[in-house]
């Protein structure tokens, strides 16, 4: 077993979302972050608020695993590359908006503008669709190399969100268990 760090992404994930439902799923192992800023979000507040999940989240299971949605992912790299000796045990990253992509919320999301992608101190998935509004496959494949992730072009699934109507995500649940059993 191991515990969940959720980070979803702007305004956090809706309950049709398939982190809402693997979250209710996992029940107690999982744990959402809660940054001050789901709306207008601010890189310090959300790099906080995944800290005080991953440690609500560590005295579950020793066995921690990060799973991020869209901004989230930008939020779970930097803590993580600010906490690289906290055990942990990978990172799903699914669907990184590109920061210098035109669909990118610049002023809602401005302290995200400069983050950059750099090696990640634990094993990490990167997911991507072919028709994200928010991200090239290109781009997102160029982030996975950086942090040195694997990399899984999904398909057609837009920015891999409810709006998808993906429902509980089979693939995604087989994708990060195939992370979590490296």
């Amino acid at each position: 077993m191991a515990a969940y760090v959720i980070i979803p992404g702007i305004d956090g994930s809706d309950g049709q979302h398939w982190q809402t439902l693997w979250e209710r799923r996992w029940g107690t192992s999982a744990v959402r972050i809660s940054p001050a800023s789901w709306s207008a979000p601010d890189l310090d507040d959300w790099v906080d608020a995944v800290q005080e999940a991953y440690d609500d989240a560590s005295q579950q299971d020793s066995h921690v695993v990060l799973v991020a949605h869209s901004l989230g992912c930008w939020a779970a790299s930097v803590w993580l590359n600010k906490n690289p000796s906290s055990p942990t045990g990978g990172a799903f990253l699914v669907a990184p908006p590109d920061p210098h992509g035109p669909a990118f919320p610049r002023q809602a999301a401005a302290t995200f503008v400069e983050v950059s992608a750099q090696p990640l101190p634990c094993p990490a998935l990167v997911v991507g669709s072919t028709n994200d509004p928010y991200c090239t496959p290109e781009a997102a494949a160029g982030f996975a190399a950086r942090w040195e992730a694997r990399w899984h072009l999904a398909g057609a699934f837009g920015h891999i969100n409810s709006a998808g109507g993906l429902g509980s995500w089979q693939h995604g649940r087989e994708l990060l268990d195939s992370l979590t059993q490296q």
